[in-house]
């Protein structure tokens, strides 16, 4: 029995541990397949798989699931192959059907400035029409269009045709501008002439653009550069104001004005936003210059870059100005210099003949009589050869006597009231030792601006003048008189054969007898408000090509931009440099350089009232450059015979208007003169 029983219990004990050993195999390989798929799953979670699933089975690893292309299910077995030696992987993986590709994405950017139009893109072909075409080599008119486009046979999106169209035109209003275009978007980033005309535009491209499109505008009005920057206040029984106001930012504008308004300037006194200011503390010195002013009662303040000069009225009490000047230079920044000047009464009509004395009368003629004395013969030739530079010619008069006891500096003070008088339509200088007067009439809104940069550049420290300017509103031409622009162009050519348009040597500053010729300009293209032409500059062959080609381009934007000052529309106007292109006689004279240096206004386009086109018509200026140096010297040099730098417009808002004080005269018939060259463009 206790054998039977011991043969029993011995099977039972293997099976047991047999059973045991089975049981823990069975649990290891269970927890090895877990931790492996855990494993798997995890790497599989770290490189962003989320649509395969994982199956262990023993030893081998399952991959399944929906792979959105290849390349992701090579992702997806790398990934396991991390974690499980790849003779393990089974590949249970299925890639997804491939989506038909999308259709072209259809966009084209245009870019417009002046050398032309460049279009770039991919737009569909029936898009691609003669029409089209026609349409770019319109608004580019005399300049090339570059064309890259591509196109495909796709169909149009919807909206694609009116997004290009409003892009076309919002290419023929902007002259600088690059204009992105797709079926539900038009972004345009272009650049204007002012702040008023970006607002123009803007206004006009919102109410033009189809409904439903994105429209981006980014239209910017770049600040003018102001040499010198300037800043002119005056206080007299006129009431306070500006005669120039030049700031650097707008928060120094804000801070002008209201020390201005403060001091008894009209509320809507305006300073020209521009680059150039001397110093980061330009509104603080110039407010505090106001205030200055403003305690004294009256008298002028004028800021020339850092140079600052304080005049107080004629009477002031010598305690009070004493005190103000010391507290104005106290407060002044380090970098400004003040110089201050309490003056006797002076006489500022010219009447009566003085002891040291200089008029000069300019009729709305253009007619020019200069009297009164200078120090010499030398000076006196200079005079009058400086006059017939601004004036021409054949319109001085001259009747100047001789005192070599004038005081010093005499003769730049005598050239700088020429240079004033130049920028007015008729008017008088008075030119006494301790004063300047320059009184007139003026079309040109920034003439004020531009006389008082003038005279506080030429005369130097503790400067004292006054200005009586009027500016008055050019007169407007009936739509029913308009004229056919071809006959507008014959008559500008007709004025600009017999005088030409001239300029300071070697820069883009237009000279005085030139402005006479813009007036006249103006006039004429007032009749003629709608007729498309080309303002092109062109010199001589001497000095590189790349300098003569940037001088000629900066001489026809003059030209507009002089154009525009007298608030002729300039949108139908456009401005083109040459360089020495197309020479209409040799380069090898003086003679010949003399007629290659000049502006053309060529006709683009009729559009005039009856719709017809014209033949393109020319009117040919000379552009000149000094007569006995080359374009490429005169850019060289920057400045006149007399040291004088040219000047820029400035821009600025003037004061209230004064009636001027009327001394301009009807000039006598002026001596002949023409055995005397006429010296174009030179100081």
């Amino acid at each position: 029995m206790r054998h039977l029983l011991s043969k029993l219990i011995a099977p039972a004990v293997f099976a047991l541990a047999a059973a045991v050993c089975l049981g823990a195999a069975l649990l290891a390989v269970n927890w090895i397949e877990s931790h492996t798929r855990q494993s798997v799953r995890a790497a599989l979670t770290d490189r962003g798989i989320p649509w395969a699933n994982v199956r262990a089975d023993g030893m081998l690893m399952h991959l399944s699931g929906t792979a959105p292309d290849e390349a992701a299910r090579f992702h997806a077995l790398a990934a396991a192959g991390t974690v499980v030696d790849s003779t393990n992987l089974i590949d249970d993986i299925e890639v997804a059907a491939p989506t038909p590709l999308d259709g072209p994405r259809f966009s084209v950017e245009l870019l417009r400035n002046d050398t032309g139009i460049s279009v770039i893109g991919l737009i569909p072909r029936r898009s691609r029409t003669d029409a089209l075409a026609a349409e770019l080599a319109r608004i580019a008119g005399r300049l090339p269009v570059t064309d890259m486009m591509d196109s495909a046979e796709d169909a149009a999106p919807r909206g694609w045709d009116a997004a290009l169209d409003f892009g076309l035109v919002a290419l023929d209003r902007l002259k600088r501008s690059k204009i992105s275009i797709t079926a539900n978007r038009v972004a345009v980033t272009a650049i204007s002439d002012s702040a008023k005309d970006k607002a123009r535009l803007e206004r006009e491209l919102r109410a033009a653009a189809p409904r439903g499109l994105d429209l981006a505008l980014d239209i910017s009005a770049p600040r003018p550069t102001i040499a010198p920057f300037t800043l002119r206040f005056l206080m007299d029984e006129s009431g306070a104001r500006f005669d120039a106001c030049a700031a650097d930012t707008e928060g120094a504008a804000a801070l002008i004005l209201a020390a201005a308004r403060e001091a008894g300037a009209p509320d809507d006194a305006t300073c020209t936003l521009g680059l150039g200011a001397p110093s980061a503390d330009w509104g603080t010195a110039a407010a505090s210059g106001i205030a200055a002013l403003a305690e004294l009662g009256g008298g002028s303040l004028t800021f020339s870059d850092t140079d600052v000069t304080l005049v107080a009225a004629a009477g002031t009490e010598t305690a009070l100005f004493d005190r103000v000047s010391a507290a104005l230079k106290a407060d002044l920044p380090e970098a400004f210099t003040l110089h201050t000047v309490l003056p006797a009464p002076v006489k500022t009509d010219g009447a009566a003949p003085g002891p040291a004395e200089f008029v000069a009368t300019l009729s709305p003629e253009g007619l020019v009589q200069m009297r009164g004395r200078v120090t010499d013969a030398m000076v006196r030739d200079a005079t009058e050869t400086y006059a017939r530079s601004r004036f021409g010619g054949e319109h001085v008069h001259s009747a100047l006597r001789l005192d070599p006891a004038l005081p010093e500096g005499w003769p730049m003070r005598v050239l700088a009231g020429l240079e004033a008088l130049s920028q007015l339509r008729n008017g008088s200088a008075v030119v006494q030792p301790d004063f300047v007067q320059i009184n007139g009439l003026t079309e040109d809104e920034t003439a004020r601006a531009r006389v008082a940069q003038i005279l506080s550049d030429r005369l130097g420290d503790a400067q004292n003048f006054g200005l009586q300017i009027t500016y008055r509103k050019p007169p407007e031409t009936p739509g029913a008189a308009l004229a056919d622009p071809a006959v507008c162009v014959e008559e500008i050519g007709a004025v600009l054969a017999e005088t030409k348009i001239t300029f300071d040597p070697g820069s883009a500053t237009i000279d005085g007898a030139s402005l006479r010729v813009v007036d006249q300009i103006a006039d004429i293209l007032r009749g003629c408000p709608r007729a498309k032409m080309e303002i092109a500059g062109y010199t001589d062959s001497q000095g590189r090509d790349e300098m003569n080609l940037r001088l000629s381009q900066a001489r026809a934007n003059a030209v507009v931009d002089a154009l525009m000052a007298r608030r002729i529309l300039v949108g139908n106007l456009t401005a083109k440099g040459y360089g020495e292109q197309d020479p209409v006689a040799e380069n090898d004279t003086e003679e010949g350089r003399e007629a290659n240096r000049r502006i053309e206004f060529h006709l683009i386009e009729d559009a005039g009232p009856d719709g017809s086109e014209a033949e393109d018509t020319e009117a040919e200026a000379a552009d000149t450059g000094d007569d006995t140096t080359s374009e490429a010297e005169g850019e060289a040099e920057g400045e006149d015979e007399t040291g004088a730098k040219p000047q820029d417009d400035i821009g600025a808002e003037t004061g209230p208007e004064t009636e001027a004080d009327d001394t301009a005269q009807d000039a006598e018939d002026p001596a002949d003169a023409g055995e005397e060259d006429q010296i174009d463009g030179q100081d």
